[in-house]
């Protein structure tokens, strides 16, 4: 176990990763009740159904089966015949065809709002702040959904940006550094650069200048670009200000939503103002390359499940094609 934790960190993997791929090991080993050499189908078929009876979420049972097939994967690949030599066990793959869960993700197509429905939800949250008994987390709520609207980022990439990953003066409109970025297969953070395009450089100027600074800061540690760029209303032992949680953001929108856009309550997540974002973008005229740099995807296929159009979307750009095509049949020829 401890040389698959080595391969694992050698091609990469964060070590919270790789952590956790222990502690599954560890549960399932304890459950088989057998030595992990001598571990059959039958073992991981009863492990799988005890997660889901103690209900677990498909995408727990579906990544601990995956965890538990890479570590036979690799027992084979590296340990088969020194293993068989010693105990006289022939070591199997114990994760088949048979008991593989189903990829355990949420596959549901994430429709997101119209831009009448989002834009008079924004309008409406916009106009409220004044009159807000907590005027500062209210703000810092709508700062941080509107670059989930407008930019597509992550619930998570935005927790974890600091004032300093704001850099005005890159770009035409302004950069932000998401250093934490989702990673593939746990292989760490991936960073990208994000242009502060569709107002996002406006509201950026409105929430350092006017809001942030309210949040305050004691003199030993005075706000610079290491200070959170979204701070939680508490303070942290040492006097200093703490960090927002995913949590507070996502409450502030489920309670702006419930409020200001009723008919999407308990529909309208971070997540899908994400899909929204992508799905906007393309109708205005962006490619999906450049939607896939923004939003930080790997590959572009998964930019494509992001993008949902409306049906007269795509009317109108078959008779523009069309258009596009009677203009070349019928133009001057030579």
């Amino acid at each position: 176990m401890d040389r698959f934790v080595l391969a694992g960190s050698a091609a990469g993997i964060s070590d919270r990763s790789l952590a956790e791929d222990r502690s599954v090991l560890l549960a399932f080993a304890g459950f088989a009740g057998c030595r992990l050499w001598a571990v059959q189908a039958v073992h991981v078929d009863r492990y799988l159904v005890d997660l889901r009876g103690r209900g677990c979420a498909r995408s727990t049972v579906y990544d601990r089966a995956n965890t538990i097939s890479r570590f036979y994967a690799f027992l084979l690949e590296r340990y088969q015949k020194p293993v068989h030599e010693r105990t006289g066990y022939v070591v199997v793959q114990p994760v088949d065809e048979f008991n593989r869960p189903k990829h355990g993700y949420d596959k549901t197509v994430r429709l997101p709002p119209t831009a009448a429905d989002v834009a008079a939800l924004f309008d409406a949250w916009r106009r409220a702040l004044p009159g807000e008994r907590k005027y500062l987390p209210a703000a810092r709520n709508y700062m941080a959904a509107s670059l989930w609207r407008r930019v597509g980022l992550r619930i998570n990439e935005s927790v974890m940006l600091d004032v300093g990953d704001w850099h005005p003066g890159l770009g035409p409109f302004g950069t932000l550094h998401v250093r934490c970025g989702k990673g593939s297969q746990g292989r760490g953070p991936r960073e990208r650069l994000v242009p502060g395009i569709d107002g996002v450089d406006v509201l950026m100027r409105w929430w350092l200048t006017e809001v942030h600074p309210q949040f305050g800061t004691d003199t030993a540690s005075p706000a610079g670009p290491a200070a959170a760029m979204f701070p939680s209303e508490h303070r942290t032992p040492d006097g200093g200000t703490a960090r927002v949680g995913a949590q507070m953001l996502r409450g502030g929108l489920e309670r702006s939503v419930k409020q200001w856009l009723p008919a999407w309550e308990g529909r309208l997540t971070p997540h899908v103002l994400r899909h929204f974002c992508a799905s906007s973008l393309y109708e205005q005229g962006v490619d999906l390359k450049a939607i896939q740099e923004l939003l930080g995807h790997e590959w572009l296929a998964t930019t494509t499940r992001y993008i949902h159009v409306r049906a007269e979307h795509i009317e109108d750009a078959w008779m523009q094609a069309n258009a596009r095509m009677t203009a070349r049949l019928l133009g001057p020829v030579g």
